[in-house]
């Protein structure tokens, strides 16, 4: 095992599961990239949380190495009772950049694509791994 697999995902926190995998990780920053040019996202913990409890639907990305984890500790409970699929990914700093800032963010909503939509082919690559990957109770 290289460097870069041994620091994968080695400040993330203790609730931080399922973390995803760095193929899924990758397709999942792209995802966001396409979205974000498309305005197909919501972004932040505020926001992310408002669509939610308004009924928005999609796939929701959290950052792992949030501190302190109390800021993003509900969202993954918020997403099971609204049946929106979410993931954990190791960097907030790589989950801000491909949303198209240079502020770390801690949490993204995927809002699921038009028609004509950029990011449909990649949204409908990304949404059943991320289902497979939620814990089962």
């Amino acid at each position: 095992m290289d460097e870069s697999a041994a620091a994968y995902g080695q400040f993330v926190c203790a609730i931080a599961s399922p973390l995803a995998p760095k193929k899924l990780n990758k397709s999942l920053l792209k995802l966001v990239k396409k979205a974000t040019e498309a305005k197909g996202i919501k972004r932040g913990v505020r926001e992310v949380v408002k669509c939610i409890r308004k009924g928005a639907k999609g796939v929701c990305i959290i950052a792992g190495d949030i501190s302190p984890i109390d800021v993003i500790s509900h969202l993954a409970v918020l997403c099971e009772d609204a049946g929106i699929p979410y993931i954990y990914t190791p960097s907030k700093a790589e989950l801000g950049a491909a949303a198209g800032t240079k502020r770390p963010t801690s949490v993204i909503l995927v809002t699921p694509p038009g028609a004509d939509s950029p990011y449909k082919k990649a949204f409908a690559e990304v949404e059943p791994e991320v289902r497979a990957a939620q814990p089962v109770f």
